[in-house]
């Protein structure tokens, strides 16, 4: 074979190869990087976290470092569905420009803080008091919702139910007066650092502080909230 013969035949391996090597720097080009997601999506779980009480730990796990996502102009973080920043849970990323696409990270909020436990066996009616209760140190994101932190919110309540040593105390396991009453017009509100937004409805179940709560809206829309103290429902972002 003549060495003009043998240079075309090289031909087609090497284009092969520069074609690859083209491909790999224009794939490691259009990789998105992982700061602005990370960026995004931590603002957002600081500013639903923000008031927590205690110290508060956002862990989000990191943007797969192969991805091969367009670089976006503007990441938008975004928490899916009645999601909300506690414990741990799943974080949308979003891209409208150049490129539509969305992802999800995981995440994690920690809130070490005090709550109150049965120091003794407990029966069911018993009035709780003082020598009753314990302070323990920990993960309230971790532990049932509702946990009482505060002595005042469980001194004088008789309990509804045998309680074990240890229990995390919670609002449902103590009779505690109704804050919102079954069939009574209530204010739902939902808000974050930027906005709040309410409506009014009517209660569909009875509640203390702390408990569940269903509301149905004028337009027939039934939402789930937290009746706090005052009687107002707590809608989650």
């Amino acid at each position: 074979m003549s060495g003009q013969s043998k240079t075309i035949a090289r031909l087609p391996s090497r284009l092969a190869v520069l074609s690859a090597l083209l491909f790999i720097a224009a794939s490691a080009i259009a990789q998105q990087a992982s700061a602005p997601i990370d960026a995004a999506a931590r603002t957002l779980v600081e500013e639903n976290t923000r008031g927590l009480p205690g110290e508060v730990t956002i862990e989000i796990g990191p943007l797969d470092p192969g991805n091969r996502l367009p670089p976006c102009h503007t990441p938008i973080a975004f928490l899916p569905g009645s999601t909300r920043a506690w414990g741990a849970f799943s974080i949308g990323v979003r891209c409208e420009s150049p490129v539509a696409w969305t992802i999800y990270l995981q995440a994690r909020v920690i809130v070490v803080n005090d709550y109150l436990v049965a120091a003794r066996p407990l029966s069911a009616g018993q009035i709780i008091g003082p020598a009753d209760l314990e302070h323990r140190r920990g993960d309230i994101a971790a532990l049932p919702d509702n946990v009482l932190t505060d002595a005042s919110q469980a001194t004088g309540r008789p309990t509804r139910q045998a309680l074990a040593q240890g229990t995390p105390l919670q609002a449902r396991m103590l009779r505690i007066p109704e804050a919102v009453r079954q069939g009574s017009k209530v204010t739902v509100f939902s808000q974050n650092q930027a906005f709040r937004v309410s409506n009014t409805g009517r209660a569909l179940n009875s509640a203390a502080p702390g408990e569940t709560v269903r509301v149905r809206l004028p337009n027939n829309q039934v939402v789930t909230g937290t009746a706090l103290h005052d009687g107002t429902i707590e809608i989650g972002p």
